[in-house]
């Protein structure tokens, strides 16, 4: 159970940003005796795996924070974070992986489960960003993005902490994503019935 609320936190972290939950896997697989990934997933803590997704997460940060190129990242990440959230949930809840050295038996023994698990889960979380964001840069007129693009990347930070270390606090986020998931449709729609009440009392007058 444990094993799956990891899982599913690093999964929904990546849909968030891709490079954090990853990076969190890696260092502290390095650095630290408080996760050890299973065999298959160990190159996650090679120095030059690390390197590359610190690079990588630092020109994520930034593209993320402006307006207009906000929005061709989040198309761009459409492939990357749905990818890195099906490692994330794969290395997370302890799957093995032999996809290279014997792919029949990834797939005949379910291991691709987990990993399928995290790239939809990823995914979700990576499709309520993209709409929410066009929201808040059109209401804040574009001064929303960094606050938006901050407060996501903390997000990442501290459900992929509480994944690794405390994976019941997961269920906590996923109620407070369930309830914001309720409320921004919602609003969407209430939104939509404006605008459509605003254009038919225009063509009235």
């Amino acid at each position: 159970m444990f094993e799956v609320l990891t899982g599913t936190g690093l999964a929904a972290s990546a849909g968030l940003n891709a490079y954090i939950p990853l990076l969190i896997l890696g260092l502290l697989s390095r650095y630290s005796d408080l996760i050890d990934l299973p065999s298959g997933w160990t190159w996650l803590g090679n120095g030059w795996v690390i390197a590359i997704m610190a690079a990588l997460l630092a020109v994520e940060m930034v593209a993320d924070k402006v307006p207009v190129v906000d929005h061709i990242n989040d198309v761009v990440q459409t492939v990357v974070r749905p990818t890195a959230g099906g490692l994330a949930f794969g290395a997370g809840s302890s799957s093995e992986t032999v996809t290279v050295s014997d792919p029949g038996s990834f797939f005949s023994s379910h291991q691709w489960v987990p990993v399928v698990a995290g790239v939809l889960l990823a995914l979700g979380m990576h499709l309520l960003k993209s709409a929410a964001r066009p929201v808040i840069n059109a209401t804040t007129a574009g001064f929303g993005a960094p606050v938006a693009s901050t407060a996501e990347d903390a997000t990442s930070v501290v459900v992929s902490l509480a994944a690794i270390l405390l994976p019941v606090l997961v269920l906590v986020f996923l109620v407070g994503l369930v309830v914001f998931t309720f409320w921004f449709v919602r609003r969407r729609s209430e939104r939509r019935r404006e605008r459509a009440a605003a254009r038919a009392a225009g063509f009235r007058v």
